[in-house]
């Protein structure tokens, strides 16, 4: 990735020699970084600048919550800034909570830097369909819509808050209806690699979202001991 005006990307991450890996990756990528290793530093500095993204860890120094209070700022200055998690605590508590505060998107450690840089462009891609004109790559599949160039998804006309993650799990599903998919299966369309339980974590909730909604919903359907499926009115028929 190349640009005469790259893209701005803010990384609060507290341990030094990780910084340093992650600042080498986004900047070989083409992404101009702005590192930090506090919370109340990088706000400050967000608040005269507001970057493209901001890549946060939760735990800062001594401050075990300090990245979901920074995360909160950033969603209070901005509805629209892209902001990812990238962290070593990965209990479904924490993923909710990361989420609930604003994050379009939440990483453990155990993640390749690839998959990092492939996860930062894909949320900046997001930023940028949603303010070029409607294309054709949408789906639809009974209530369900799912616009591919924006990552956006709607059921019954009402858009599902869907992080990055969970829009490419449910495309997924929804690709082939009643077809069973292995976590291994969404693990690969996710750009993931962790265990059976994370995924699982995703999966409930993406139906509490889709619930949320429709108190009725019931498409996506355990297939105990092989993985997932989605089901549509003609294959739950």
């Amino acid at each position: 990735m190349t640009s005469s005006n790259p893209r701005t990307v803010v990384l609060v991450e507290d341990e030094a020699a990780l910084r340093e890996n992650y600042r080498f990756a986004l900047e070989r990528a083409g992404y101009r970084v702005v590192d930090f290793s506090a919370a109340d530093t990088a706000l400050a500095a967000c608040k005269k600048s507001l970057p493209d993204l901001a890549l946060i860890d939760i735990a800062l120094g001594n401050e075990s919550e300090a990245g979901f209070g920074l995360c909160q700022s950033l969603r209070a200055l901005s509805a629209q800034l892209p902001i990812m998690f990238l962290t070593a605590r990965d209990s479904e508590l924490d993923v909710i909570s990361g989420l609930r505060l604003g994050a379009d998107d939440y990483l453990t450690k155990d993640i390749s830097l690839q998959q990092i840089i492939t996860r930062v462009s894909t949320l900046l891609r997001r930023v940028d369909a949603l303010s070029a004109p409607t294309t054709t790559a949408v789906q639809h599949l009974a209530e369900l819509t799912l616009d591919h160039d924006r990552l956006l998804a709607s059921w019954s006309n009402q858009k599902v808050d869907l992080t990055v993650t969970e829009f490419w799990l449910v495309a997924c599903l929804a690709k082939h209806p009643g077809q069973v998919k292995s976590r291994q299966q969404l693990m690969e369309a996710a750009n993931l690699v962790l265990d059976d339980q994370t995924i699982t974590a995703h999966v409930k909730r993406i139906r509490k979202k889709f619930v949320h909604l429709d108190g009725n919903f019931s498409a996506i359907q355990t297939v105990y001991g092989l993985g997932y499926r989605w089901l549509d009115n003609d294959t739950a028929a």
